[in-house]
């Protein structure tokens, strides 16, 4: 069993598909990006913070922790999730007919380990209507994520090709995630 801290359905689902068993539990932190921080320093130290906030919270020496963070980088600026309908237009015509980073943080803290694994990830996309734009930010499914989309949701349609781990776009970058749980002696089955 592991201890994940993290409330996001797509972790919780992507660990049940590779057959963990997991709890969740809370690690709040603050995760607002420092001034001129890069955005690879910043999910790194993100996944870090939640792993030092979790083990402080919660028992490390039973169950290994896991912490994870997404983010979405065009042209080395943070893009979160977005805060209105206007910054949300604002990134998807940044990122409409162009390239992008996502960059998937994880850190597996047990006992006095801590073990942090990065996945880095490349997506492309075809241009964006604007009828898209728009109807895309009605149905709800880009407000609560990094980027303002869900490649496994609605915006797969306009997904020209992706580089790098799917799982780590969605927010679980699972190779990396087995490499972690092998550092630790965790036997998945």
């Amino acid at each position: 069993m592991l201890l994940l801290a993290s409330q996001s359905p797509r972790r919780q689902e992507l660990l049940r598909q590779i057959g963990i068993d997991y709890q969740v539990i809370s690690a709040a932190i603050d995760e607002t990006p420092r001034l001129h921080e890069a955005p690879l320093a910043y999910v790194q130290r993100i996944a870090k913070d939640k792993a030092q906030a979790a083990q402080m919270q919660h028992d490390a020496t039973q169950y290994p922790i896991l912490t994870a963070d997404t983010t979405v980088t065009f042209q080395d600026m943070i893009l979160g999730k977005p805060k209105d309908y206007a910054d949300f237009e604002r990134m998807m015509t940044a990122l409409s007919g162009n390239t992008h980073q996502v960059l998937s943080a994880i850190a597996l803290r047990w006992q006095d380990q801590l073990i942090e694994k990065i996945s880095i990830s490349h997506v492309t996309f075809a241009r964006l209507p604007e009828h898209f734009i728009e109807s895309y930010w009605q149905t709800g499914e880009p407000c609560d994520k990094a980027g303002g989309y869900a490649v496994q949701g609605i915006m797969a349609r306009y997904i020209q090709k992706i580089e790098g781990s799917y799982s780590g776009i969605m927010g679980l970058p699972l190779f990396e995630l087995s490499e972690a749980l092998d550092n630790i002696g965790y036997n998945i089955g």
